[in-house]
């Protein structure tokens, strides 16, 4: 079976949408930061050497420090998939980011969105 192809694109080539769609909702860059640094547990220093680096996204959240305990009260639907329903873990880390993100854009208060 073929591996999708975003466990291959760089990390540094998501990042920027993510923070492009936040903007676009009138959140910023450090509230995708904080999501970032939430769940997978990179710093500020470490998320931006990863980007640096350019680093797959496979090998982002498999270099990722810890990924939150919190991240399996992450629910609902991304990308026409429930995110809970996902069984490949890398699919299902990626999905989780993009869910938190979404619900960044969706005007969710952060407090929410971190699952505190």
């Amino acid at each position: 079976m073929e591996t999708p192809r975003i466990f291959h694109m760089p990390f540094s080539d998501i990042y920027p949408l993510y923070i492009k769609k936040a903007e676009k909702k009138g959140r910023t860059r450090k509230e995708v930061d904080e999501i970032i640094f939430w769940l997978t547990g990179y710093d500020e220093l470490s998320l931006r050497q990863q980007i640096e680096k350019e680093v797959s996204v496979e090998d982002f959240f498999h270099q990722a420090p810890l990924l939150n305990p919190k991240a399996s009260l992450i629910k609902g639907v991304i990308c026409g998939y429930r995110v809970e329903e996902i069984e490949d873990e890398l699919m299902r880390k990626i999905r989780y980011l993009d869910k938190l993100i979404d619900e960044l854009a969706k005007g969710k208060a952060m407090e929410k969105i971190l699952r505190q």
